[in-house]
């Protein structure tokens, strides 16, 4: 597949011609005109929640980390910002460089486009973080030089998009999407659990009202990922192969065992509310999940073990309001406890 042209003016596309992928787009963007209108949905939703890291008071969370939590906690913590630091690095230039060049549909361009920024946002709102709460800043940032298995999620996940990459085909670029879907729908969730773990008995109440900013900008990129794969779906049923959708159920199951593992060795079965049983099924419960969403068989069959998640991210008021054409709008004031 070759890159789309930027400009274009030879282009007679009609609308009904436009594809996600393998069209032939004038090159400019008319938001008035749209195939994809769940892509105007999510545009206005990503619009409507915009955020910046400065809106959170993380005054408390520096007394909470040096004075409240365990030595296991303080370790949970500063892991967790260091994998999602790795990860939101990787998706700004990955969206940027190996995602948007070949999707030739504009309004998903500009949902891409749009995504990009907010990864970087992510990377400012975990430097806000980090300076103003941790020990050490620069191990933070270096952590996969030092921590093993920090170091062979980071391979593997990178390995994912180097190996996508490159010469691109159509089968690439179709898992490239479930890639991303992966990425935002299961890579960051251990994460962001056991931030909210904390906040349960009080603490680090900053650290998670950044994680609910920074998780309902996830919840819109998985959307677009989930709807940019529906799509393709009923554009070109015959990618979807049996030799393809091997290749997807592989690629969840590895992210799934991945994420446990991930899980398990951040909490060392030391945070209350977060067991390595809950983080196992709840990772397998978030696989099926997504694999449910884009219409693929579960592989586990696994129930929700931890539905107090729901209630610190708002995630499924958010899910359901978006297909249901409303979008809800949360306060952007800092936590109190009063809130969980």
């Amino acid at each position: 597949m070759d890159r789309k042209k930027i400009y274009n003016p030879s282009s007679c596309e009609s609308l009904n011609d436009r594809k996600i992928f393998g069209g032939n787009p004038h090159g400019i963007l008319n938001f008035t005109k749209a195939k994809y209108t769940w892509a105007l949905k999510l545009w206005d939703m990503m619009e409507g929640n915009t955020w910046f890291p400065k809106e959170v008071d993380t005054t408390k969370d520096v007394i909470d980390y040096n004075k409240n939590l365990t030595d296991a906690e303080k370790r949970m913590y500063d892991l967790v910002w260091s994998q999602l630091i790795s990860m939101d690095s990787f998706q700004t230039n990955n969206l940027a460089d190996n995602i948007n060049p070949y999707i030739t549909a504009p309004e998903i361009n500009a949902c891409l486009s749009r995504q990009a920024y907010e990864e970087a946002n992510h990377s400012k709102s975990y430097a806000v973080m980090v300076e103003a709460i941790c020990d050490n800043t620069d191990l933070i940032y270096e952590m996969e030089k030092h921590d093993e298995v920090l170091r062979r999620k980071n391979d593997y996940i990178s390995s994912v998009y180097e190996e996508l990459a490159g010469d691109v085909t159509e089968e690439k670029l179709v898992l490239a999407m479930f890639a991303n879907q992966i990425l935002e729908g299961i890579y960051f969730y251990s994460g962001f659990t056991a931030i909210y773990a904390l906040a349960r008995t009080g603490r680090m109440l900053g650290s998670a009202q950044m994680i609910r900013f920074i998780q309902r900008d996830e919840i819109t990129h998985l959307l677009l990922f989930q709807n940019m794969i529906n799509s393709t779906k009923k554009e070109r049923p015959e990618l979807f192969t049996d030799d393809l959708k091997e290749k997807v159920y592989e690629m969840f199951q590895k992210a799934g065992d991945l994420e446990i593992e991930w899980g398990k060795y951040i909490t060392q079965n030391q945070i209350m509310g977060f067991t390595d049983d809950i983080i196992e099924t709840y990772i397998h419960y978030l696989v099926d999940d997504r694999l449910s969403a884009v219409g693929f068989d579960k592989l586990y069959n696994a129930s929700h073990p931890i539905k107090w998640v729901d209630d610190f991210s708002k995630f499924n008021d958010q899910k359901t309001n978006f297909f249901e054409g409303n979008v809800s709008n949360y306060s952007k004031g800092s936590l109190s406890f009063d809130d969980f």
